[in-house]
C-alpha cells in the first residue's frame, strides 16, 4: 500500500502540520525517525527538531550524545518559522536545561495540541532523561499538555505508586491528571494478555483494547502511537479519538512488521 498523500485541509495548499521534538535513532525504528514516517503516513506534514543523537539497535542503545538546548530551541523556531505547527509531540529530552527551554520555546509559539510521551528509558532499561529532566518535565510540560502517555513504568514512576493491576491504573492517572494535563493515556502493554491501553481525561477511566500479535514486540511502538496520536489531534480529533485512532494504526504496523532475526520487529509504516 503506498503511503497516504498529503490533502489540503483548509484554505489554498493548507495542510496540517506536526512538530516532534524527540532524539534521533540509529535504526530508524523510535524516536524521530518513526515519527516523521508516522506523520507522513497519517497524511500530515511533519517538521522536526532533534534533541540527542543516539547510537542504538532495535534492541539495544549503545551511546546517547545530547545536543545542547540552544540548538534545540533555534531548530523549534526555525521549524515552526517554515511551516506553523498544528500539533506538537515531545518525546527524548534527557536533561531540566533542555525541558525548560522547550516548554518556554512552545509556550511563546502559542502551540496548544501537544503530546507529551514521556520517555524516561527504552525498553531494555537504558536511560534516555537525567534524574532533573524528569522533575523539569512533570514541572514545566505536563501543565501545558493536551495528552501524556507513559507506558506502564514510567506512570509509575511519575504518579510514585506501584501500579500492580487495572485497579492502580485509575489512582496513577488521577495523580498524573493533578500535574495538570488535559488527559493521560497510560499504555498497558507491560501487563500481558490484551493490550490494554487506559484513558482519562479526569472523568471514568476508559480502557482501549486491541489484541495482541503472538511473538511481535515492535521497537519504537511507544513513538509511534504518540505521533500518530499528535497527527490525528492536528486534523481536529479529539484526545479519545485522536488516541483511538493512533491505537488502530499501531496495531496494523505491528501485524505488518518485519520480524527481524535477533532483535525487536521494526515498523515497515505500509
Amino acid at each position: 500500500m503506498s503511503a497516504a498523500p498529503l490533502r489540503r485541509t483548509a484554505g489554498p495548499g493548507r495542510i496540517r502540520t506536526v512538530l516532534t521534538i524527540a532524539g534521533s535513532d540509529s535504526s530508524a525504528g523510535a524516536g524521530m525517525q518513526a515519527d516523521l514516517k508516522t506523520f507522513q503516513r497519517c497524511g500530515v506534514y511533519g517538521v522536526c527538531a532533534l534533541t540527542a543523537v543516539t547510537a542504538q539497535t532495535p534492541s539495544r542503545v549503545r551511546g546517547v550524545y545530547p545536543l545542547p538546548a540552544e540548538a534545540v530551541v533555534r531548530q523549534i523556531l526555525a521549524a515552526a518559522r517554515s511551516a506553523r505547527p498544528d500539533a506538537a509531540k515531545t518525546g527524548m529530552l534527557w536533561s531540566e536545561e533542555t525541558v525548560e527551554a522547550v516548554s518556554e520555546c512552545l509556550g511563546r509559539l502559542g502551540i496548544r495540541r501537544i503530546v507529551v510521551d514521556p520517555v524516561l528509558a527504552s525498553h531494555r532499561g537504558n536511560p534516555l532523561i537525567r534524574s532533573d529532566g524528569r522533575g523539569a518535565l512533570v514541572r514545566r510540560l505536563f501543565p501545558m499538555a493536551a495528552i501524556v502517555t507513559p507506558n506502564l513504568p514510567e506512570a509509575a514512576r511519575l504518579a510514585g505508586m506501584r501500579i500492580r493491576g487495572p485497579r492502580d491504573v485509575a489512582e496513577a492517572a488521577r495523580r498524573l491528571l493533578a500535574t495538570g494535563p488535559g488527559a493521560v493515556l497510560i499504555k498497558g502493554g507491560h501487563f500481558g494478555g490484551k493490550a490494554t491501553d487506559w484513558f482519562s481525561d479526569g472523568g471514568a477511566v476508559v480502557p482501549v483494547a486491541a489484541g495482541r500479535v503472538a511473538g511481535v514486540r515492535l521497537h519504537g511502538a511507544g513513538c509511534i502511537l504518540s505521533a500518530a496520536i499528535a497527527a490525528a489531534m492536528a486534523k481536529g480529533a479529539s484526545p479519545l479519538a485522536a488516541v483511538r485512532a493512533g491505537k488502530a494504526y499501531v496495531g496494523r504496523q505491528i501485524r505488518a512488521a518485519w520480524r527481524r532475526g535477533g532483535g525487536d520487529s521494526v515498523a515497515l509504516h505500509r
